[in-house]
């Protein structure tokens, strides 16, 4: 992230559209969280998209307002923070209008700035000490991406035009984007057939 001449923070609008046009658009853009004063970054390479009214797989299908999904039916452009297996956190984007009950799951990300923190955060050892596996394996899943960073369900429900959190817009364009079915979500009947999912596949 050399030239910041083009870097731009995206704004809510960017946001408060469709599902999947947004997680497809995510895919290289940069993910930037102000860590106590350490500003890690990661240009986002995996999404999955999830769409409550349609959507087995969403934590809002059914409509239900609960106390977790709760920040889904928010407004647009917040973070939805949830824990996996009682061990893992995972980070969406919440999409769409108010109330729709619509997210992003930030599935991966290719290491960007203080890289030596995310490595400490993961595995606490600095980046000269862990293997070329490790590193690949960084950032490269949802649970690894929030462990990277530190994310927490403390930063649950965080507005991404603000400060702490955020997304910028560098006019990266070196890929192309492949669209699959989402993962590990076999439960969710006809909805683990949709194309939902979004990798950043970089041009040779």
């Amino acid at each position: 992230m050399k030239d910041k001449s083009n870097l731009y923070k995206l704004n809510r609008d960017f946001y408060n559209r469709d599902t999947l046009l947004v997680a497809e658009e995510l895919i290289g853009k940069i993910l930037v969280y102000n860590n106590n004063g350490y500003i890690l970054s990661g240009r986002i390479s995996e999404t999955e998209a999830y769409i409550g009214a349609v959507d087995k797989a969403s934590h809002c299908y059914g409509g239900k307002i609960t106390e977790r999904n709760k920040t889904l039916f928010g407004p647009p452009g917040h973070t939805y923070v949830y824990m996996i297996y009682g061990m893992y956190y995972c980070m969406n984007v919440v999409t769409e209008q108010e109330g729709f009950g619509s997210g992003v799951l930030l599935r991966g990300m290719i290491p960007l700035e203080n890289i030596d923190m995310m490595c400490l955060n993961r595995y606490n050892k600095h980046l000269n000490e862990i293997s070329k596996i490790q590193f690949k394996n960084l950032s490269n899943g949802p649970g690894k991406l929030c462990k990277a960073l530190n994310i927490t369900k403390k930063e649950n429900g965080l507005d991404l035009i603000k400060e702490e959190i955020y997304i910028l817009n560098d006019e990266y364009k070196n890929y192309e984007i492949e669209k699959t079915k989402r993962i590990n979500i076999d439960y969710a009947e006809e909805a683990k057939d949709f194309m939902w999912r979004f990798l950043m596949k970089k041009r040779s």
